[in-house]
């Protein structure tokens, strides 16, 4: 009797390991912050589960990993994120990943002719390198590029590609849904694209300044008119010269609207908008309250794309 108690748990052990063998089909996709985990949202919909590393209301420049994110990032199937200019919080446990488990969506080769040069190379430098040198070596902005990335669609259209193709690396066998989930992300992208392309033209011309130097992508796609922003770094203040420059400008009604962020309401802004005329809106460039589905990056464009036209349009 006792030997066959032995040999039924001997095939219950077996079944539990030959179980967790089978497990990985359904492990998670991590993505570093919510909009790329929009992206992967779409693709991996009905496949995998996503999720996001950064909590909302974090700020992608200053976090720091808990030891539970390092966990999460190496029992991932896949880490999705920008790369070590955006994240700098990541570059070490992304180095330790392998090939196939990490995708770095600044490297990618249809990206990199896609880049745009960041804002320490354009003109609104007349205040010299004061406030930049405080900024020190640790935050993104060091580099040659704005690494804002998902706030291109057609950056987000490669990203997507990117996500299909290696999850289709992990799970061959999910590739009828893997192929048609890429397909309808890209049509829904486009409708999407020409929608927003609509809804903005008419403010166009409209000049503004928004808070930090996040916007690029999403103001060259679409013809918008900034002016420029009050700093590169959201951790430091901007210098009185630079908000002198933009107050001047404000009085001499260069623009109709001012921008904040959620995770950043800086007194500043209030000060140098006081006595004006323009109007004070707010940018969600991280899409915070907007949960992971299928839909989510169109929905995170179009309500980016509202919160432009709500302050530029005016009431």
């Amino acid at each position: 009797m006792l030997h066959n108690k032995n040999r039924f748990f001997t095939a219950l052990m077996a079944l539990g390991f030959t179980a967790s063998l089978a497990a990985p089909a359904s492990a998670a996709v991590v993505a570093s912050i919510k909009p790329l985990g929009f992206i992967a949202a779409a693709i991996a919909d009905g496949v995998t589960p996503v999720e996001v590393l950064l909590p909302d209301g974090a700020s992608e420049h200053d976090y720091a990993l808990r030891p539970s994110d390092v966990k999460r990032l190496q029992s991932a199937d896949l880490v999705v994120w920008v790369g070590p200019e955006m994240e700098a919080f990541l570059t070490k446990s992304a180095s330790g990943l392998p090939a196939k488990k990490n995708l770095e969506l600044a490297a990618l080769n249809g990206v990199k002719p896609l880049l745009i040069r960041g804002a320490e190379e354009d003109e609104h430098h007349e205040e010299g390198h004061a406030d930049h040198d405080e900024e020190g070596h640790d935050h993104h902005h060091h580099g040659e590029y704005n690494m804002h990335l998902w706030l291109s669609p057609e950056i987000a259209r490669q990203s997507a590609v990117a996500i299909h193709e290696k999850l289709l690396e992990l799970m061959p066998q999910s590739k009828d849904k893997l192929d048609a989930n890429l397909q309808n992300f890209e049509v829904s992208l486009a409708k999407s694209d020409q929608q927003i392309g609509s809804e903005l033209a008419p403010v166009k011309g409209k000049g503004y300044f928004v808070f930090h130097d996040a916007y690029s992508y999403f103001e060259k796609h679409y013809g918008l008119s900034p002016l420029g922003h009050f700093t590169v770094n959201p951790e430091i203040q901007p210098g009185a010269q630079r908000l002198h420059q933009i107050r001047t400008q404000l009085v001499e009604q260069k623009a109709v609207c001012v921008f904040a962020e959620p995770q950043f309401r800086p007194a500043v802004i209030d000060a140098v908008a006081r006595g004006t005329s323009v109007r004070k809106g707010t940018l969600d460039p991280l899409g915070m309250g907007i949960s992971l589905t299928k839909d989510s990056y169109v929905k995170f464009l179009s309500q980016l794309s509202s919160q432009y036209v709500s302050c530029l349009k005016g009431a």
